[in-house]
């Protein structure tokens, strides 16, 4: 058999599907390392990985929708790239996304996001979600039975974003059919990952300029008009292409961390039984339950960087033009960090550290949304069962048949069949 560390990440699929013995491979070789005939490196070491996340002088974030395996639109010369790299942004797949952008563009648009997620925010949509997880959880322990991440991840977590966003409700389900006819983020499909006229942003496009012009005549109570009429720290207003990007982008990316963290995490339940009557008897713990589960099988594997100068990762030399993996589940489970790292582990210390959202600048702005959101459908899921587990008539061989999309940036199971046992709670 080909040795682990030969193999392809970007092209295997039986790595991109359990990446973590790959890079267990590669860690022994040291925290940075650049696999034979690559011309990528791969950080696998958590203390190296917070390294890169938070230097933003050395590394550009530009590479982080077409990952580290794929080529540079230039060839790059020199030990300071930073004017190539914007001479050639504009050829970047996904360029114009803000999880893309660097520096000034990059702080400005943050900015407006950071003021949307904020607690206030939260614990006013909180009884929303409180209700809409009632009802959705209450339908499937009824029937005793549900597809987990299309029938209940899926649809709870969109109907969700988009509520905050203020998508009306006669096009959340055109939205929701682009999504699931796309490839994931990070798939093999081969294509720039943000083009074609069936790409989500494709069909979503002309609804969010139309959303925006609205909110400028007719403000509402709810995000877009919140964006539609803000500026910036400097006093100037965005474009209505970023606004309408950023709309688009915060309704996709809402998707894909808070749906992928329910089946992820419900993998545990199902193999231990007893995690799931000590989550009953306390449900106090679900917040820690889910920390760790991010950290032991976060959902997004990795994220990717382009250096923009020489530098150094560790005591790795690292030219100006390098394409860097940030192997944000290896790190998650380097053992100089973390004890028992493949293990998880309730309470562990400092458990919040993990990068499962990533680090810096870029860190997922949407992670309190998504902390929210699982807690209390976790919440329902729990008071009103006595027993979750896998339906064995579509999964005969218990977690063994659950099935990981192949995608070289996110870990999310391709569907998870449940048998539900109501409780007394939902009897009553």
């Amino acid at each position: 058999m080909q040795a682990l560390v030969e193999r392809d990440y970007f092209t295997d699929y039986e790595i991109l599907k359990e990446p973590y013995a790959f890079f267990d491979a590669l860690r022994e070789y040291g925290p940075v390392y650049q696999p034979p005939g690559k011309d990528y490196y791969i950080v696998t070491g958590f203390e190296e990985a917070l390294e890169v996340l938070r230097n933003h002088d050395a590394f550009s974030a530009i590479i982080a929708l077409q990952g580290a395996g794929a080529p540079l639109p230039f060839v790059p010369h020199g030990a300071d790239i930073n004017a190539q790299i914007d001479e050639h942004r504009q050829a970047f797949p996904g360029w114009d996304q803000v999880v893309n952008m660097d520096d000034d563009r990059h702080t400005k648009l943050r900015a407006l996001i950071n003021t949307l997620f904020v607690p206030s925010r939260l614990k006013a949509s909180e009884a929303f979600i409180e209700d809409y997880s009632d009802d959705i959880v209450r339908k499937a322990v009824g029937e005793g039975k549900v597809e987990l991440i299309g029938e209940i991840a899926t649809p709870f977590v969109t109907v969700v974003v988009a509520d905050l966003l203020g998508v009306p409700v006669e096009d959340r389900q055109i939205f929701m059919d682009a999504i699931a006819k796309a490839p994931p983020p990070g798939s093999l499909d081969g294509g720039n990952p943000m083009e074609g006229e069936e790409h989500p942003f494709a069909v979503m496009g002309k609804y969010f300029f139309g959303y925006i012009a609205d909110r400028k005549a007719n403000p509402r109570e709810d995000i877009l008009s919140e964006l539609t009429h803000a500026k910036y720290n400097d006093g100037t207003t965005p474009e209505v292409y970023d606004i309408v990007q950023l709309g688009m982008f915060m309704f996709g990316a809402g998707q894909d961390t808070s749906a992928k963290l329910l089946g992820n995490s419900m993998k545990y339940l199902v193999e231990q039984p007893e995690l799931q009557d000590r989550l009953r008897a306390d449900p106090k713990l679900i917040p820690a339950f889910l920390e760790e589960v991010l950290r032991i099988e976060g959902s997004t594997k990795q994220t990717a960087r382009l250096a923009r100068k020489d530098t150094k990762i560790g005591d790795v030399e690292i030219p100006a033009g390098s394409r860097i993996l940030v192997a944000l589940s290896a790190a998650n489970r380097d053992p100089k960090r973390w004890e028992n790292p493949n293990e998880l582990e309730i309470g562990r210390k400092k458990v919040i550290e993990h990068v499962g959202f990533g680090r810096g600048k870029h860190v997922c702005a949407g992670a309190p949304l998504a902390r929210v959101e699982v807690r209390v459908i976790y919440e329902k899921l729990l008071e009103y069962t006595s027993k979750i587990e896998l339906d064995l008539d579509k999964h005969p061989n218990g977690v063994a048949d659950l099935s990981y999309e192949p995608s070289f940036i996110i870990r999310g199971l391709a569907t998870m069949n449940l048998k539900l046992t109501p409780s007394d709670k939902f009897k009553a």
